[in-house]
């Protein structure tokens, strides 16, 4: 029998060293720091009744397809936003359903789960269900979108393969389920006519898309401890594929590089998130199980940098932008940070509420659904640089006195008439209440 969200918060004081003679260490205090990325708010939405939405933790998170975005509440309701403007594009509302696993977008289908196990796909430019199916578990993560097939993990250890025509089920396969696990499943994600997908039990699983045979598990981590607390291993968040290449974090276990045809192991380190990761062109950023960022290569798993100004606040996922790494933690606050350095360089208040499910980026723009039903973008763009000159045949001309340091040596400035307006002086981060 799974455990609930008593259990989860149990283990997580364990894990933080909490102890009948020790208090809970508490979460990080937010501190001012220059703002050097400047951020907008292009739009704010509400999804669902009521002032306090989710009473358990459930897997309902923005998605993004096709220049909208779709979002549900448990309340059976399920809206599509257009990004750019925050316009409600259509908004369609399920009598008795409380959605729990969601939405998922992609191939012109938007596809949501519900706590009785039901499936409902709908088209996405239009909101019309084209089919629903059901399962005999509670569904809480959203599911993989392919071209020809819908695949969906249940809480009961299983992941489903649904025909994307009809929603009729082509095959399922099972892992172990532990006595004492934390509350949530993996996200399922296709890649090269194979679903991956993490499971309670600490392993990673490939299926055949065609087929539903397993290809491979690999156990990311092996239980081990004197008790169920000590034994838990859930790999709980979605993992990310590149290339030839899967990366998976699991909670009390190992961040690892895995091959996406054969399963091996190619480079891991001991890393507890139930949170997950997130990657880019040459890294991967994991928010640990005590809210420490840190990326690290993804050829060799060396470590970047590690960020604990935000530790024990509840991170979420890590969502990746063009020019920052963006969190969101349990007071309603999403944080930008360098994705060179992991310094923090952006902080905006999204509301006082816990945003418990990954935001999305998309190019330069973060999308958040907090617990509370608030959906909200934000940009954050780098001011514009000065461009640098063509090469000349010289070599550039050292910096002037008084001149700021860089990284790199500068560049010189084009010629100009006029000297360049100089950059705006970096306003400091709000400091909360």
């Amino acid at each position: 029998m799974r455990a609930l969200l008593p259990v989860a918060l149990a283990a997580l004081l364990v894990t933080a060293g909490c102890s009948k003679d020790k208090d809970v260490e508490p979460p990080a205090k937010l501190v001012q720091f220059p703002q050097k990325l400047p951020v907008k708010e292009l739009w704010g939405d509400k999804v669902g009744g009521g002032k306090k939405q989710v009473k358990l933790r459930l897997g309902l998170g923005p998605a993004y397809d096709a220049g909208l975005v779709y979002a549900a509440s448990d309340k059976g309701e399920l809206v599509a936003v257009n990004l750019e403007t925050g316009h409600q594009v259509w908004v369609k509302k399920f009598k008795k359903m409380q959605f729990s696993a969601g939405p998922s977008a992609g191939d012109g289908l938007v596809v949501v789960g519900s706590s009785k196990g039901w499936v409902i796909a709908l088209q996405g430019t239009s909101g019309k269900e084209l089919w629903r199916t059901r399962v005999n578990s509670e569904l809480l993560s959203a599911a993989a979108i392919s071209e020809k097939i819908v695949v969906m993990r249940s809480v009961d250890g299983r992941l489903h393969g649904f025909d994307a025509s009809d929603g009729k089920e082509l095959w399922s396969v099972e892992q172990q389920v532990p006595r004492l696990s934390l509350r949530g499943t993996a996200i399922p994600v296709i890649a090269k006519e194979v679903a991956v997908s993490g499971f309670d039990n600490g392993k990673v699983m490939a299926v055949s898309l065609t087929t539903g045979d397993t290809l491979w598990d690999t156990a990311l981590a092996t239980p081990h401890g004197r008790t169920e607390l000590d034994r838990l291993v859930d790999v709980d968040s979605a993992v990310s594929i590149v290339g030839d290449n899967v990366f998976a974090t699991g909670f009390q276990g190992r961040t690892a590089m895995i091959a996406l045809d054969s399963g091996q192991i190619w480079w891991a380190h001991d890393m507890s998130s139930y949170r997950g990761l997130a990657v880019d062109e040459e890294n991967l950023f994991v928010t640990e199980s005590d809210g420490t960022v840190v990326a690290l290569r993804q050829r060799d798993g060396s470590e970047v940098w590690r960020n604990d100004k935000l530790k024990r606040r509840g991170l979420s996922t890590p969502a990746v932008t063009s020019t920052a790494v963006a969190v969101a933690d349990f007071q309603g606050y999403l944080h930008w940070l360098d994705k060179q350095t992991g310094e923090l360089v952006a902080r905006e208040r999204i509301a006082k509420f816990r945003v418990s499910n990954p935001p999305i980026a998309v190019k330069d723009t973060v999308v958040v659904l907090t617990d509370s039903g608030k959906l909200a973008a934000y940009r954050a763009t780098p001011r514009v640089a000065i461009a640098a000159a063509p090469a000349a045949p010289a070599p550039a001309p050292a910096a002037a006195p008084g001149q700021p340091a860089a990284t790199q040596p500068p560049a010189e400035p084009p010629p100009s008439a006029t000297p360049p307006t100089p950059a705006p002086t970096p306003t400091p981060a709000p400091t909360p209440p």
